[in-house]
């Protein structure tokens, strides 16, 4: 296959994988609607012109043509305002006209006899779980899909087996990308380590991983280490001494460790100069929620952080500055980065499989996080309105006050307005960024 048609393949996995997530998103909502008895009009993936469509029932299913997102829409989304009171509404009379045309266009929905079928006469706990239904399909498709990954795949670990032997001791902040004739040899290669050699003990201590071999070395510069190896089936004993060198201290990910002045610190250790060769291991079942619950505090962590990153991208988009690759990115970066992953020459066909289903777990996650945002018209803005009646309610019974009736959440509609424009503003500078600037694996 060549990388032209590999990379097309990559971004159709990531497309189909987007429309599934979107269509049970929407189910989410869709199956509690329905047993909860609200009357359901639409169940529609994508935005703008319907390209098909096909009704059951009450409920019309269909597909529109912009595939980047999706809706049901249900009867009586918003109360009525109440009788004999003033409508609040906001200063300008624009935001007064979207107040009353959101009650009106709910109002225009429920048919004759059709009042208890409204979405806004349900129970509190009863609108929290259609709500909140979207999101929580997207929390299960992602926990399976990681599953898959971790379990079924694996994930990449140092083995014991060598991969790489360097030549030459070069320190760390050299820029040298060779050896030269007067550059002193490493001391791997000096004892004849190779790659392929798997290292089965150090000075008599057993070795069960790279990072306990990786330890003893940086501890022991200038000390005879006795290595034995495994090579071609037979145990060979090696000599080798760790030259205290200078290397990069690194964190727990691998990221080098930078100082106040930007720039990445360094340590005196052992060094051999051996690499480890990596391969995929399965991980147990108990991985998963935590390594799930990772990508949920990263997503969050960008959400909360999303102003700055917003303009850290703006900057690198306009300017010569370049994109963070852990910040925020489009549909349409995701998809770049889904294609080159798909079109890598050197990864095998099962590590890719592996990454581009990673790649739609994590965008589940995303879907998960950035809809529980408690701001209309997303998933998480209608949770908080039907939580803070159900907190009215609960005051005014606790106090034997009068029932206040339901929250008019209609006057919200100025604020939905707002983020809509805003989420249509981030939407479009991300996708210009990852045109201009794009995140790249490559």
């Amino acid at each position: 296959m060549n990388d032209t048609l590999a990379f097309i393949v990559g971004v159709v996995v990531f497309v189909l994988g987007l429309a599934v997530s979107i269509a049970l998103h929407e189910v989410g909502h869709l199956v509690p609607a329905k047993l909860f008895g609200v009357k359901v009009t639409q169940y529609m993936i994508g935005f703008g012109r319907t390209i098909f469509s096909v009704k059951r029932g009450e409920t019309e299913y269909g597909l529109k043509l912009i595939p980047l997102g999706g809706y049901i829409a249900m009867i009586g989304m918003f109360p009525p305002a109440k009788p004999g009171g003033a409508m609040r509404t906001a200063s300008t009379g624009f935001f007064s006209t979207l107040v009353q045309d959101a009650r009106d266009n709910s109002a225009e929905t429920v048919g004759t006899g059709e009042e208890d079928r409204s979405f806004y006469r349900l129970p509190v706990w009863k609108r929290v779980i259609i709500m909140a239904g979207g999101p929580f399909m997207n929390l299960i498709i992602a926990v399976i899909l990681f599953a898959v990954v971790l379990m079924g795949f694996g994930v990449l670990q140092s083995t014991t087996t060598v991969a790489s032997v360097s030549q030459c001791v070069l320190p760390a902040t050299s820029t040298q990308t060779s050896c030269a004739a007067d550059d002193p040899i490493a001391p791997g290669a000096a004892a004849g380590i190779l790659p392929g050699d798997r290292i089965v003990s150090i000075d008599g201590t057993a070795v069960s991983s790279w990072e306990q071999a990786t330890a003893i070395i940086r501890d022991s510069p200038g000390t005879d280490l006795s290595f034995v190896v495994e090579r071609n089936g037979a145990e060979t004993t090696l000599t080798a001494t760790p030259l205290l060198t200078e290397r990069y201290v690194t964190d727990a990910n691998g990221a080098v460790v930078e100082g106040s002045d930007g720039k990445g610190i360094t340590q005196e250790v052992g060094f051999l100069g051996i690499g480890a060769s990596s391969e995929l291991t399965p991980q147990p079942a108990t991985a998963v929620l935590p390594f799930v619950g990772q990508n949920i505090s990263g997503v969050v962590g960008v959400i909360l952080n999303l102003p700055q990153r917003l303009v850290d991208v703006a900057n690198a988009a306009f300017g010569p500055g370049e994109r963070d690759p852990n910040g925020p990115i489009s549909v349409v970066g995701v998809g770049r980065l889904a294609g080159e992953i798909a079109s890598l020459d050197d990864v095998p066909v099962v590590s890719k499989l592996a990454s581009l289903i990673g790649v739609v777990a994590s965008l589940n996650v995303a879907l998960l996080v950035f809809n529980l945002v408690p701001l209309m018209p997303l998933d998480g803005g209608h949770i908080a309105g039907a939580l803070w009646e159900g907190l009215r309610r609960g005051i005014a019974k606790l106090f034997r006050r009068k029932d206040p009736g339901p929250v008019d959440t209609a006057r919200l509609m100025p604020i939905t307005f707002t983020v809509v424009i805003l989420l249509g503003a981030m939407s479009a500078l991300l996708i210009y960024a990852d045109i201009v600037k794009p995140v790249s694996i490559l």
